[in-house]
């Protein structure tokens, strides 16, 4: 997914990561690459601060620290060194005239990451079950081979597709976590309509269900299609679902240019999917769905009101005016004292590489385990960066500190973690897909490989 350096195809660093204070060795191993190191040499060594400044112009704040260290017998180095705070470092080689060789990057974290993993994915798209291109279970397999962690299936209406693609794969062991989940959307209340789009990540039961609808006309009303444990509130009639909206309603009161049906369906589902104990996700706003899919005035009363769990700040379309205006926005909202969780999202509807859109956002969640409940939880506690990857260029979104973490973890991380990730996605996609041969194939070798994420996570973060 992201450009790996020649450093990454010339050596291991490990770890790479490390608490801010903890002496740690750091090991440098060469892979193959031009010798550049001569064993048994001593060579100057600098460990230097990124942010601090050089302490030829900036004496009060740099962070320079020379020793010298000797190239060990396999043409690398073990570094030991402890950092003072929470940013990226050099360890910089030079040679007896001051020349640079090479240098390598660290990452030094606060306490509150420590034991905070990052966990890529997303959280937002779909498959042939409602307008999507593929089945869920490809989807899944799909976007673990391009390099995610975990994935919601989020089909409009439908939260019995997300169940499908879990239990395609209860029976052999991945790392890869497929989150349950819908895009909901209620029917009309008298004839007016809500259509503000609303992700259930995560949920442990439907919303869309809780009424009649799609999900009930195609699978029928059994808790097996509608809840991850098999129990679910009971659903209700058209008509009742119509009385208790419009009672809410009667009961809401909201500025003159906001229209009453449509916040109060959004407040109560936003309501049912904490209930539900998913992320509410209110997604998309300045998509150009004829006009802006959200007026810009109900946009400002919800983000006045926050009924929502997190906002859906990258993600469904390319152009500027879609994630360029959620972001200003975002950071507009901030300025305005307003702190709430963001995530990026890629809103798919195939996942494919023809499509163009199939890999466009995604987000980061510094979690202890990539698990549903963790997930949720890191979200909300704003342990969350989104990641807009639709130029060249990758951009992120978030809070400062973790824009800058997640800048370096693209960088001199998820090279890496995406190797590992497109073996087990392949391995998924023939598991579902092959022959039985091959099915069998596939679910050895998914016994073989399990385990490789957790094993590499231990040793580039020395937690």
């Amino acid at each position: 997914m992201y450009k790996m350096s020649d450093n990454h195809f010339n050596y291991d660093i490990y770890p790479i990561v490390i608490p801010v204070g903890k002496k740690t060795d750091i090991h440098i191993r060469p892979l193959g690459g031009r010798p550049e190191f001569e064993p048994g040499k001593a060579y100057k060594t600098i460990l230097c601060a990124l942010e601090e400044g050089h302490p030829m112009h900036f004496p009060a704040t740099a962070d320079f620290r020379e020793s010298m260290t000797v190239c060990n017998e396999n043409g690398g180095f073990t570094v030991t060194a402890e950092f003072k705070k929470e940013e990226e470092y050099f360890i910089r080689f030079e040679d007896e005239n001051g020349k640079r060789i090479n240098q390598f990057s660290v990452y030094a974290v606060e306490k509150d990451l420590v034991g905070r993993y990052p966990f890529i994915g997303d959280l937002h798209m779909h498959t042939n079950l409602s307008d999507g291109r593929q089945t869920p279970e490809v989807v899944a397999a799909n976007y673990r081979r391009h390099g995610y962690d975990f994935t919601v299936i989020s089909d409009h209406r439908r939260y019995y597709p997300s169940l499908r693609a879990i239990n395609c794969y209860k029976d052999v062991p991945l790392e890869f976590n497929i989150v349950p989940g819908e895009e909901v959307h209620m029917p009309p209340v008298y004839g007016r309509t809500n259509d503000v789009h609303i992700v259930n990540f995560g949920g442990e039961y439907s919303i869309n269900a809780l009424t009649e609808g799609a999900s009930h006309d195609e699978v029928g009303d059994g808790e097996e299609y509608r809840s991850l444990y098999g129990k679910c509130p009971d659903f209700m009639s058209y008509e009742e679902y119509q009385k208790k909206m419009q009672a809410l309603a009667d009961g809401e009161t909201v500025p003159e240019n906001v229209d009453v049906i449509p916040y109060t369906v959004c407040k109560w589902i936003f309501g049912e999917i904490k209930k539900a104990n998913g992320l509410g996700i209110f997604a998309h706003p300045t998509w150009r769905a004829n006009v802006y899919h959200v007026p810009e005035a109900f946009t400002d009363y919800l983000f006045e009101k926050q009924d929502f769990d997190a906002f859906e700040v990258l993600g469904g379309e390319n152009y500027f005016e879609h994630n360029g205006f959620q972001t200003v926005r975002y950071y507009e909202e901030r300025a305005k004292g307003r702190h709430f969780p963001i995530v990026g999202s890629t809103d798919s509807h195939s996942s494919y590489p023809t499509n163009e859109n199939a890999y466009i956002c995604s987000t980061i969640i510094f979690s202890p385990e990539n698990e549903r409940t963790a997930l949720i939880s890191s979200v909300k506690d704003f342990y969350s960066v989104a990641v807009d990857t639709i130029s060249k260029e990758f951009r992120l979104v978030g809070e400062n500190r973790f824009v800058r973490y997640g800048c370096f973890l693209l960088k001199h991380f998820f090279p890496r973690h995406d190797e590992l990730c497109y073996e087990e996605g392949r391995l998924m996609k023939q598991y579902v897909t092959g022959t039985d041969e091959e099915k069998k194939e596939a679910a050895d070798m998914l016994g073989a490989v399990n385990g490789r994420m957790k094993k590499q996570r231990e040793k580039y973060f020395a937690f």
